[in-house]
């Protein structure tokens, strides 16, 4: 598998509405980061969907490299 491009080095702060759905980015190249814009087509890479089970903010992962994703794990700071 092909390693995403680091879209950023730290987290997308998001307020998130409960029942609404997201998809965020997994290949790190989407325009609307943290979220999906179709970038990944011709790729391995498809979005996550995430529904919001509560409204809140979330902190999505910017560095695509989150063992948790798509919420920030702090994996951004082990990246080189």
């Amino acid at each position: 598998m092909s390693e995403p491009h680091i879209a950023q080095r730290g987290p997308y702060k998001v307020e998130v509405v409960a029942g609404q759905e997201y998809f965020w980015c997994r290949c790190g190249r989407s325009a609307t980061q943290p979220f999906c814009d179709g970038s990944h087509k011709g790729s391995e890479f498809r979005p996550l969907k995430y529904r919001a089970e509560q409204d809140g903010r979330l902190f999505f992962c910017g560095c695509k490299h989150s063992q948790t994703p798509p919420c920030c794990d702090g994996s951004h700071k082990k990246l080189e």
